[in-house]
This record gives C-alpha cells, structure tokens and sequence, in this order.
C-alpha cells in the first residue's frame, strides 16, 4: 500500500471501532448523570467539590473506559449493528456458543516483542501495535489528571494490570491473548502519564482546575 491509502485504511478501521465503542460510552454517559446527584452528596460529606472542569474531564473519562470495555471484553465485533442483524434473523448468536478456552490458553502468545516486531512488515500487523499503545494513552492520562498526587508508577501499575485483565477476560471469549498487548498498553498508560507530565509543565493553573477543592461555605 502506499503511504496515502495506508493512511486512508487506518482511518476506516479506526472509525468501525469508534462506532463499536459508542453504545457502550452512551450507557456510561446515563449512568454518569443518574449517579451524579450521589457523588455530589458524597464529596460534599467530605468537604469537597469537584468543579465543571473536573465533571467533564470525569465524564470523558468514564465513558472512554466504557467504549474500551465493548472493544476488548467483548467478543470481536460484537458492536457491529451487522452483528446485531444477524443474531436477530437468527444467522449467528449474540455470544459465542461455546469457547474452548484449554485450547485459548494452549495458543496464547507469550513471547515478548514477537508481534512488535512483526508490525514491522505489514499494515494490519503494524496498526496493531499503534492501536494497542495508543487506546491506553487516555487511560494514563486521565488517571494522572484526575488523581490527587500522581505518580507515574501508579499509573503504570493501573495500566498494566487494566491489560492483564483484559488479556485473561478474553482467554473465555474466543479472542486471542498476547503478552505484547500487554506490553504496549502499558507503554501506553505511560505514555499518557508523561503528556500530563508535560502539560502539567506547561499550565499549571489549568490543570489545578481538574483536582477536587475544599468546599467553601
């Protein structure tokens, strides 16, 4: 493929999965807002407020980690509106019928860098790699940002063990397990850590806008 239409491609494939993502984030969204009222008595308890900064920023947050929950624990295209069409003129079933998950575990991939390296010789391969690292850059982000003392181990902790479990749910659901995924997420949870870092540098006074204050009578 040449540099344009591999562009072009990548572009497509990422736009399916943001459609797959958006029933879920739609469902946090609702979530969110029937349970503010509570998390407002609840800080308000504690003598804090969080600010409209902050809600938004919490907002986005969740429902990112919602539309991460449809993509990865959930079986491959589950999201998919054709999915859904043909499970309701009975061509298919929702849910895989039966997964055998000895054979899963059997076929894991657990030697490290074996796919990262493989990204290097061809699109698909490497749009996985990039995808892996770049959908766990929010992740990193948004703890960093909404935590009251980061720290850029926790948040690689957070990133790591967030994989993991994605990596062991999908060893039930038909979909293949690999410890580069794990690998790259947890670049990436760092990698969203240091972008906070480095705006946190930069604009000291706005990102203060996303912690919780002390209420003020």
């Amino acid at each position: 493929m040449r540099p344009l239409e591999t562009l072009l491609w990548y572009g497509e494939i990422t736009w399916d999965y943001v459609c797959q993502m958006l029933p879920c984030m739609a469902a946090a969204l609702v979530g969110f807002l029937l349970l503010r009222r509570y998390r407002k008595e609840h800080l308000a308890r504690r003598g804090l407020v969080s600010g409209p900064w902050r809600e938004g920023a919490l907002l986005l947050f969740v429902m990112f980690c919602a539309g991460l929950a449809a993509l990865t624990l959930f079986p491959a295209g589950f999201w998919r509106s054709a999915h859904w069409r043909a499970a309701w003129r009975g061509e298919t079933t929702l849910f895989p019928k039966e997964v055998d998950w000895r054979w899963q575990l059997q076929h894991a991939q657990l030697t490290p860098f074996q796919e990262i390296k493989r990204g290097l010789r061809g699109p698909w391969v490497m749009f996985l790699v990039l995808a892996n690292m770049g959908i766990f850059i929010p992740l990193g982000f948004f703890v960093a940002l909404l935590w009251r003392r980061p720290r850029w181990w926790k948040t690689t902790l957070i990133g790591f063990f967030a994989s993991v479990l994605i990596e062991f749910v999908q060893l039930f659901i038909a979909r293949s397990s690999d410890i580069d995924d794990v690998i790259l997420n947890t670049t990436g949870a760092l990698a969203g850590f240091w972008l906070f870092y480095l705006l946190r540098a930069l604009f000291p006074g706005f990102i203060r806008k996303f912690q919780c204050k002390e209420r003020t009578v």
